[in-house]
């Protein structure tokens, strides 16, 4: 092993006098270095932010942040477990230009070896302030990630940018914000601005909060910005919805419109009885530039929806779901929160056992309070539904991987676009399999009590005690399970369990068989269906129930079902569809082939490539084009447009 070092001895030599020299003057090896844990003590000081955010062109933020220290090892960390992702999501690879001074010097640091998003750095004897500075380079385009600036508006998450010391609770962190904005800009927030401002006419100086508060406070800012008030005068939590959009156009909202968000906060008052912040904001974006979001905070959420959302409000009433959705975590998510989500600091790992709670009644509430305020309609509400059932129905997945294992994705840290085997492989189920799940505890609870009980008692239960409280407050399964109990009699643990933990094809569907609705097919796709088919960059010709296929319009297969028509005849991803029974792609022509095949006498003739090779498919499928309705069951008692979808 030794061979040769005789040649090499000088050199060797001078490396190591130099490697010497280097670690003298970065101090201890990092190696060495520990992150301190999160102490429940108060930080020494207020932290002071500011966030430069007018470099259009380039789409960077400068930031520049001032803290108190004591000499010694301090440990710097980027918030890596985001709240709301669930899990490690955090871009500490944004981070650029990273410097810490104090007083003129600059100081050294290192980045954990083990841990990426923490930054070491020596503070020398007597110096009692750093100074931080440095860029978070947001994405420029789609391929790159989210795009968070655009020349008509910005989305500021003060979590993807913002260093915070370790070995304190983020909610002991006191922090002075301040962003300077474009020329001409308005900005909507949780946070409020400061009287007597920061000196300087073009900066915001916002008034100190904890850590915690500050980076769930996220800002939307723009040339175009419109402020609603959602409660009558005088009320002491009140409820705004800020629009921002691409065009001034799209801030025009008719009253009836307006009305309808009113009515979704006045619902959400009856469901949950109590207002747990000080004031809400929904910050929403329509935008065709920057990314679409739908993320909750404690007194604001974030949401992103595609021009039209007033516009086309006839043909687009899908994204009138979101708001109902991030309202409700307000309550379910931000204020009642699982234990095991409640971490001290945005460095501890974060574990989702209960997302079946806080994401699948949230999905179900949304659903149901978008109706009751009528932002949806109840039949739109049904094809979503139906939309829902078939998804699961034909879930392949389940049968070797049950709902409660779902709710690990958030720490598998996937990608955020689809899997390749997205119906085999399972992702975030614990959306639309729970609202199932909470359906059927619903309508249980009512049959039960003769109609005298649902789960809206439950919410007032669970969600709406302490009204006032912004504190979170934490649960486990156990109290779940008592909750349910004091509304209605029944093993819930056992019910719970049973559907979390079991395997097996098919969706849980007795709630929507007690609901008084079945699933059914039809050869045309309902109205709703055939509008979300045209949105925008969405756009794709959906042959899910029929060959198992979701193409683009171009023909590039989007999706293919595990196990169907189309899998068994070595369809994927990677194949795009060139022609038809010989006569170039189109939806309409596939869509005329599979009815044609209904009796067997013209099996299917696809013409797909594969990068630079081309083959042909043959699929001989009979049943005909099949698109998920949910229709009347026989008998039985309607519950669903009869009782849960009434406004309260």
């Amino acid at each position: 092993m030794r061979s040769g070092a005789s040649k090499k001895e000088g050199h060797g030599l001078r490396a190591l006098l130099l490697a010497g020299m280097i670690a003298a003057a970065l101090g201890p090896a990092p190696a060495q270095a520990q992150v301190p844990k999160a102490q429940d003590r108060p930080y020494p000081g207020v932290m002071q932010v500011r966030v430069d955010a007018t470099d259009l062109d380039h789409r960077v933020f400068q930031v520049r942040q001032r803290l108190p220290v004591q000499p010694g090892r301090l440990a710097l960390l980027h918030p890596r477990y985001l709240p709301g992702a669930h899990g490690p999501y955090g871009e500490v690879d944004r981070i650029a230009g990273l410097q810490i001074q104090a007083e003129g010097q600059v100081l050294p640091w290192t980045r954990d070896t083990v841990d990426p998003s923490a930054f070491h750095v020596e503070i020398p004897k007597g110096v009692r302030q750093v100074e931080i500075r440095h860029q978070f380079l947001s994405a420029l385009n789609r391929e790159s990630g989210r795009v968070v600036m655009t020349r008509e508006m910005l989305n500021l998450q003060w979590i993807s940018m913002v260093l915070y010391p370790a070995g304190h609770r983020v909610d002991r962190i006191q922090v002075q914000p301040e962003l300077r904005l474009p020329t001409g800009w308005q900005q909507a927030s949780a946070l409020r601005v400061q009287e007597g401002g920061s000196g300087d006419p073009e900066v915001l100086r916002f008034a100190p909060v904890s850590l915690e508060t500050l980076m769930d406070s996220p800002i939307f800012a723009g040339r175009h910005l419109r402020r609603i008030e959602l409660d009558p005068p005088g009320q002491p939590r009140p409820v705004v919805l800020n629009i921002m959009a691409d065009s001034p156009e799209e801030l025009q909202a008719s009253e009836a419109q307006v009305e309808a968000h009113r009515r979704l906060v006045q619902q959400a008052d009856r469901l949950f009885a109590s207002r747990h912040f000080e004031h809400y904001d929904f910050l929403l974006a329509i935008s065709e530039r920057m990314g679409g979001i739908g993320l909750e905070h404690h007194q604001s959420s974030e949401n992103g929806v595609r021009p039209g959302y007033f516009k086309d409000w006839a043909h687009r009433p899908g994204a009138r779901s979101l708001l109902p959705h991030e309202y409700a975590h307000s309550w379910n998510g931000k204020f009642r929160r699982p234990a095991d989500l409640l971490t001290p600091d945005y460095n501890v790992p974060m574990q989702d056992s209960l997302l079946w709670l806080y994401e699948g009644q949230t999905d179900y509430w949304g659903r149901v309070l978008a109706v009751r305020a009528g932002l949806v309609s109840p039949e739109q509400m049904r094809d979503t539904l139906a939309q829902t059932v078939a998804m699961l129905s034909h879930r392949a997945g389940r049968v070797w991987r049950n709902l409660q294992d779902t709710t690990n994705e958030g720490a598998m840290a996937r990608s955020r676009s689809e899997p390749d085997w997205s119906n085999w492989q399972r992702g975030a189920d614990y959306y639309p399999e729970s609202t199932l799940i909470w359906l059927d505890a619903d309508t249980l609870i009512r049959e039960k009590s003769g109609g005298q009980r649902s789960l809206d008692d439950f919410a007032r239960r669970f969600f709406g005690i302490q009204d006032g409280r912004q504190q979170p407050l934490s649960y486990r399964f156990e109290d779940i399970v008592a909750a349910l109990g004091e509304v209605q009699a029944h093993d819930w643990a056992r019910f719970l369990r049973e559907r979390l933990d079991s395997h097996g094809p098919g969706a849980p569907l007795d709630g929507l068989a007690r609901a008084g609705w079945r699933l059914d097919w039809a050869e045309q796709p309902s109205e709703f269906q055939r509008h979300q088919a045209e949105d925008g960059e969405w756009r794709n010709d959906d042959f899910s129930y029929s060959l198992g296929l979701v193409l683009k319009r171009d023909g590039k297969v989007e999706r293919v079902l595990w196990d169907s028509p189309a899998f068994r005849a070595g369809m994927s991803r990677a194949l795009t569809v060139v022609a038809v029974n010989g006569t170039a792609y189109k939806g309409e022509r596939l869509s005329a082939a599979i009815t044609a095949n209904k009796t067997g006498q013209a099996p299917l003739e696809l013409l797909v490539r594969e990068g630079e090779q081309y083959r042909p498919v043959r699929i001989d499928y009979r049943e005909g084009l099949r698109y998920p309705r949910l229709v009347r069951s026989a008998g039985g008692t309607e519950r669903l447009d009869a009782a849960i979808l009434q406004p309260r």
